[in-house]
């Protein structure tokens, strides 16, 4: 994806910090003071060593949480098989009519899949999550994904995400301000779930 609105625009280019041993060694110092390990990115589910690297932090006794963007369904769907995570936040990023404006690709049936394998699964806990810049996404946009998410029987949060600009990280694309927050007062009550709201 290439959602304009990322701060790790540096990881979505491949040009991340350290390598996977460096990870490791930081994380066999820290064993017992610290709990978990969030996979996160860019996008940790095209990582093709994920599956060994997270075998390897649940070894040491860590938890391991998956951020993902729900493009990679046949990964998600062996994670939750093998029993690999303990916690997957996943972004629905944009309703199927502005999901490749919001994020550069045309792949919302690939994150339909991984949606609908979460919710059709019990044992991992998991939540759903949309970073809204009000120059993409407005109040529509959000009860769309709110009719969808109750047609699928989602129950959990569904957390929505303030967009907040930071001077010292760039962007993966120059967005415009926003000229105003999205209007959280009009949004409607979801029937099956809970709805919480962050940097508003």
């Amino acid at each position: 994806m290439r959602c304009g609105y990322c701060h790790n625009p540096q990881i979505v280019k491949g040009k991340g910090r350290g390598s996977a041993e460096q990870v490791l060694a930081f994380l066999r110092k820290r064993q017992g003071l610290l709990d978990g390990v969030v996979l996160s990115g860019g996008e940790a589910s095209s990582y093709p060593g994920l599956p060994d690297f997270i075998t390897e932090i649940r070894r040491m006794g860590y938890a391991a949480k998956l951020d993902t963007n729900g493009l990679r369904p046949d990964i998600i769907e062996n994670f939750l098989e093998s029993g690999f995570l303990d916690y997957v936040a996943l972004d629905y990023k944009a309703p199927p009519q502005k999901f490749k404006a919001v994020t550069g690709v045309a792949k919302f049936n690939d994150f339909s899949k991984t949606l609908d394998l979460l919710c059709g699964q019990g044992k991992v806990p998991f939540e759903i999550r949309t970073t809204v810049h009000t120059a993409l996404m407005n109040e529509s946009d959000i009860h769309e994904i709110m009719d969808n998410l109750d047609e699928r029987g989602y129950s959990g949060t569904y957390y929505i995400q303030n967009f907040r600009a930071d001077n010292d990280r760039p962007t993966l694309k120059s967005l415009p301000p926003q000229t105003r927050p999205l209007n959280i007062t009009s949004l409607k009550p979801p029937k099956n779930f809970q709805m919480e709201f962050r940097n508003f």
